[in-house]
């Protein structure tokens, strides 16, 4: 005789079966995933942003720096500027670990005396690099007075440093980020006036312009929207896995519910 022991009928539709590690997995990543997606959707609109003021600041004509020392940060981003004066020579900071077309290379920022007597930086462009990390590039010259067009820059937020940045003695400076109130009290020193506290990035077909590809953004909104779909989609995956997942692991529980011999 087949004796058995049948036990409870599992109960049929849909049962969830909560299993604590798959669901403080998906507690802490389904979140995380969905404010990066909102965070990239920010940046995407501040990307728009800086990209339409440029837009609208480049039909401006260039104004006299003198005229803007008492404007807000936020007028003064990207507002072209004419500039007269003159570079003081050797006296420019070299910006590092800048990459074009895959080499590494530097930002020239010149030191330029105004007519006034303030002074400005001037961010002239980028050179090479050399192979030997020790050996600065050499950097052309500009003779004489100029008269030259740019816009000025205002970083979108603070440089991003592992370490503090300790600046060499001498001229040329290499740095690793331009902090404006680590640098102007160094030009200050060589009794070149008053300091405009935000530098001015050179036109490209200016006397001592070297390479300005200037990136208003480097990144556009577009490619920052793409990514915030990828993390509200990645997130959306993970809650469907998790909703499945405890749903099949309830189902195998149950199946194995009924015994016999």
């Amino acid at each position: 005789m087949r004796r058995g022991v049948i036990m409870d009928e599992p109960k049929t539709g849909f049962h969830f079966d909560f299993e604590w590690r798959i669901a403080l997995f998906t507690a802490i990543l389904v979140p995380l995933m969905i404010s990066l997606g909102f965070w990239q959707l920010h940046r995407a609109e501040e990307k728009g942003a800086m990209a339409a003021a440029f837009d609208a600041r480049e039909q401006q004509l260039p104004a006299p720096l003198a005229s803007l020392w008492e404007q807000s940060e936020e007028s003064l981003a990207y507002a072209p500027v004419r500039l007269h004066g003159r570079f003081l020579p050797d006296a420019y900071f070299l910006l590092d670990n800048q990459m074009r077309e895959g080499q590494v290379g530097y930002e020239v920022l010149g030191v330029m005396q105004l007519q006034s007597g303030d002074s400005v930086l001037v961010n002239r462009g980028w050179v090479a690099g050399t192979a030997d990390r020790q050996t600065l590039p050499l950097v052309p010259a500009v003779e004489g007075p100029v008269e030259i067009t740019g816009h000025l820059y205002v970083a979108p937020g603070t440089p991003f440093l592992l370490a503090e940045q300790q600046l060499e003695g001498g001229w040329p400076k290499r740095i690793q980020a331009v902090e404006m109130d680590k640098l102007i009290p160094l030009v200050t020193a060589l009794q070149a006036g008053k300091v405009f506290p935000y530098p001015v990035r050179i036109n490209a077909d200016e006397r001592g312009a070297l390479l300005t590809d200037w990136q208003i953004v480097n990144m556009s909104p577009a490619k920052h929207s793409a990514y915030a779909v990828q993390w509200f989609a990645m997130a959306a995956v993970l809650f469907v896995y998790y909703l499945i997942r405890s749903f099949n692991r309830g189902q195998a529980v149950k199946g194995s519910g009924k015994t016999g011999d």
